[in-house]
């Protein structure tokens, strides 16, 4: 009997030892497939990662594209407001007639004689045009006021 009971424990040794061997085997495949996937995933994820880094900074650059347009934009509306301030303080203003330029040149030297027996005749037309642009003037203002009255 002692021999049979040795055969018997020899033989459950050695296929509990096979099975043990199988399963260790099958675990460090478990585990080297873990790892691979692992491995795997850790590649997609810094990808995604660096791809979304990229993204950002993308965004920031058009974003500050877009604000320095904006600001580009902007800058010139206040110049608009500075020069309408300036035209509307001009326009209040009486108009000053242009002063006289003296000619120089050829031309100058020849007409000389006539000039003198023409020079009254051209000083009442230069005179007369800054009138008639002082006269619309007023009726501009006082055209924005009678409306005011009625709106309100």
């Amino acid at each position: 009997m002692k021999s049979a009971t040795k055969k018997l424990s020899t033989e459950i040794a050695e296929t509990l030892t096979g099975k043990i061997e199988a399963v260790t085997a099958g675990s460090k495949k478990i585990k080297k497939s873990i790892e691979k996937a692992a491995a795997k995933l850790a590649k997609k994820v810094a990808k995604f990662e660096k791809e979304t880094q990229k993204k950002k900074a993308k965004e920031a650059k058009n974003a500050e594209k877009k604000a320095k347009k904006d600001k580009k934009v902007k800058e010139p509306k206040a110049d608009k407001a500075k020069v309408a301030a300036l035209v509307a303080e001009a326009s209040s203003k009486a108009p000053v007639a242009a002063p006289t330029k003296p000619t120089v040149g050829k031309e100058a030297s020849a007409p000389k004689p006539a000039a003198k027996a023409a020079a009254p005749k051209p000083a009442a037309p230069k005179a007369a045009p800054a009138r008639p642009v002082a006269k619309p003037a007023e009726p501009k203002a006082e055209a924005a006021a009678v409306p005011a009255p009625e709106k309100a």
